[in-house]
């Protein structure tokens, strides 16, 4: 099983709407996913047309009552997100095990729930270095990060760096001293316009460096997707609609081939 957390800290980066696309990529690919919302403005969950306000992820942190696992599709399934997960972060900020909930869920579930099946867990995470994102990031095998071109997109980037870092010396087992905090850090230069003198300075300044995995093009059809409802993957087979956008849903495909072959 592979778990990958998509996180930012800054918002408006197509955190989201790549964590959905890429989650479809794999499920077209046959593979078996498992979303996990951490946002409490759930617009994943949303994009999947779910409302539920009960036996949400909220259900993880406040360690009572039951978690709904909504099978999608045959290869898609979704922990739905919390719009009150803010407000549960908060509720649980002086216990010292707060870092832990999620991964405490996943050891005491994975039986049970039949965890296993999946071969993906993806999780998005609201844009913050917060209680839930941290629980994420501990039980990540990879965090995908956007950097957009902006005047402070590329400062993200060492922002989160330093974050997980600081993370990675407070989350340990004292008795070995071993960090729980095992992830690797990616990078995923978002929203580039190759005809703009910020997206020029931005692949400048990330030229060579290995933790950038792949650039995505600014393009309005993708950066619908999650508001259409309607992923890349099933954007390409149909034909009619999008026949004139196949040569960015090749480009998309090898992209995500690419980030795959990489993590």
């Amino acid at each position: 099983m592979e778990i990958i957390t998509f996180s930012a800290i800054k918002g408006g980066v197509g955190k989201t709407t790549l964590a959905f696309n890429y989650g479809e990529w794999l499920a077209k690919n046959g593979k078996h996913v498992l979303f996990i919302d951490l946002d409490h403005q759930s617009n994943l969950t949303q994009t999947y047309n779910i409302y539920d306000n009960q036996d949400t992820v909220g259900n993880i942190f406040l360690d009572r009552g039951k978690v709904k696992i909504h099978e999608i599709s045959a290869y898609i399934s979704l922990i739905a997100g919390d719009m009150h997960l803010d407000d549960i972060e908060r509720t649980i900020e002086n216990k010292t095990n707060k870092n832990m909930f999620l991964y405490m869920w996943l050891s005491d579930n994975y039986e049970r729930l039949n965890l296993g099946k999946f071969e993906y867990i993806i999780l998005d995470c609201h844009p913050d270095f917060s209680t839930a994102t941290k629980n994420a990031v501990i039980i990540s095998n990879s965090i995908l990060s956007p950097i957009t071109p902006s005047e402070h997109g590329y400062n993200a980037k060492f922002n989160l760096e330093e974050r997980i870092n600081e993370l990675r010396k407070e989350a340990i087992d004292y008795s070995t001293r071993k960090s729980y905090v095992t992830t690797k850090l990616f990078f995923i230069a978002n929203m580039i316009k190759h005809n703009t003198r910020s997206s020029r300075e931005l692949l400048k300044a990330l030229k060579g460096d290995p933790s950038v995995l792949a650039t995505v093009p600014e393009k309005e059809l993708f950066n619908r997707s999650t508001l259409d409802k309607k992923s890349l993957s099933k954007m390409a087979e149909d034909h009619k609609t999008y026949i004139d956008q196949h040569e960015f849903f090749d480009s998309m495909d090898k992209t995500f081939n690419e980030i795959s072959e990489k993590l």
